[in-house]
């Protein structure tokens, strides 16, 4: 009896054996994570002898797979019904099918046009998710750095066409919007909300109020040299100018950065939630929707179809100046600058009527300060690379269209106080200027060069 005993006892264990590492290699790999089955089920000897390679590792492999699935169709749910907006997607592609089928520039400027309002609010609210795992700091910067993603797609796009008018005047046109209409938006919004005053960080609007008298500096001085005719050698100086004070302002704009990472850590944290108690947990803490990788795969994800659109909306923009009877410089000016603020406008007037007015001037004023300091010369140095003329003389009009906002932004600012007055004020500035570029005429659209 012992001596036929012992094979099958040696057989047992063997399979035993066999077993513990099947479980303890799907354990580390699998099941904590993925599989919806108790782990502490027992397992037949005829699964583990007839179906231990195939349906053991297949059923894991079916239930990490449905997780997964499960997940995605649960991000893409979020990011794409979670918001009414989203009913405008379709027209970004019947814009390119209109494109492809009757080349009708009037009707695809404006499907793309609207078409990329969704995915502009959509890269806005991607990137507060993300904002959620990087602190206030690196938070406000990627809101003002994603927020601005648009403007830099189409400046890029246009600028690879040879419309450097377009280019300079859509983001002069994002500078006018933020700092007027989105801002103005959220002050007005959030007076009328609150119905009281509101204090923010008086010290952050200084500073970026500062950094654009500095970028005005910057263009200032390269249309009073055209238009004095003071160069030394004409034609020539202006550009080197142009591209000397870029790279001057990139290197300011690094060391701003450096100084908001280093030195000003609660630079977008509203004084109201400074002077709050650290001990507990505020009622309404704010968690975030998705992960910190979902927000990173749709941040890339919303840039690449930003992108196509945006090569479909900068072909339309000179066929539709003519198919609608609008000057280009409106349109490039106006309306493009209110699609690629869509996100800045949202998340601005949220914040304000949340009464976290510092964050809403962290997105406006933050969002016009990195397009003047980093966007602007940095156009300016890939045009140098791409050999294009593309400097920072914006032409007189344009210039003092700038200087008069700069300085009535920072009038409004100076107290550390708002209200729903001081919105309705830069609003009503902000109508004055869109009707001022409605009847203006650049002597030089017409002669745009193209490479």
């Amino acid at each position: 009896m012992a001596d036929t005993d012992s094979p099958t006892s040696e057989f047992d264990l063997h399979l035993e054996m066999d077993s513990l590492s099947g479980k303890s290699s799907l354990g580390l790999e699998g099941l904590p994570l993925f599989s919806s089955r108790p782990t502490g089920r027992k397992i037949s000897s005829e699964e583990i002898t007839t179906e231990s390679g195939i349906v053991g590792h297949g059923s894991e492999n079916c239930g990490s797979r449905c997780i997964i699935l499960r997940s995605i169709f649960r991000s893409i749910k979020i990011v794409l019904f979670s918001n009414k907006l989203n009913l405008l997607v379709p027209f970004g592609p019947s814009a390119i099918l209109v494109d492809k089928i009757t080349k009708n520039h009037g009707w695809v400027f404006f499907l793309s046009l609207i078409g990329i309002i969704p995915l502009a609010e959509r890269l806005g609210w991607a990137t507060e998710q993300l904002a959620f795992f990087t602190g206030p700091t690196v938070g406000g910067l990627l809101n003002a750095t994603f927020g601005n993603a648009t403007e830099m797609i189409i400046s890029m796009l246009a600028l690879r066409n040879g419309m450097i008018r377009v280019v300079q005047q859509s983001l002069l046109g994002s500078i006018l919007s933020n700092l007027l209409l989105v801002l103005g938006c959220a002050l007005f919004g959030g007076g009328l909300a609150l119905r009281r005053e509101q204090v923010f960080n008086k010290p952050s609007a200084a500073m970026n109020s500062g950094l654009l008298l500095m970028a005005v500096m910057g263009l200032l001085f390269p249309a009073v040299l055209h238009y004095t005719r003071t160069e030394l050698d004409f034609g020539k100086s202006e550009l080197a100018l142009s591209r000397f004070s870029s790279c001057i302002m990139l290197v300011a704009y690094v060391a701003y950065i450096f100084f908001q990472l280093t030195s000003q850590k609660n630079l977008y944290m509203p004084i109201n939630e400074e002077e709050r108690p650290t001990g507990g947990n505020s009622v309404d803490e704010e968690v975030p929707d998705i992960s910190k990788w979902e927000s990173i795969v749709w941040l890339f994800t919303l840039t690449c179809f930003i992108s196509v659109l945006s090569q479909y909306l900068v072909n339309a923009i000179e066929g539709a100046s003519v198919a609608m009877n609008i000057p280009v410089e409106f349109i490039s000016v106006i309306l493009l600058p209110i699609v690629g603020n869509a996100a800045e406008h949202a998340g601005a007037v949220m914040f304000a009527v949340k009464d976290k007015l510092d964050i809403s001037l962290g997105v406006a004023i933050g969002s016009s300060t990195q397009i003047s300091m980093f966007v602007i010369p940095f156009t300016v140095v890939v045009g140098w690379i791409m050999g294009l003329p593309m400097d920072l003389n914006f032409k007189l009009f344009e210039t003092a269209t700038l200087i008069m906002t700069v300085l009535v932004v920072a009038f409004m600012l100076q107290e550390g106080t708002s209200n729903y007055f001081k919105g309705l004020m830069l609003l009503l500035c902000y109508l004055i200027v869109a009707a001022s570029f409605f009847v203006h005429i650049d002597e030089d659209s017409s002669q745009e060069d193209h490479p």
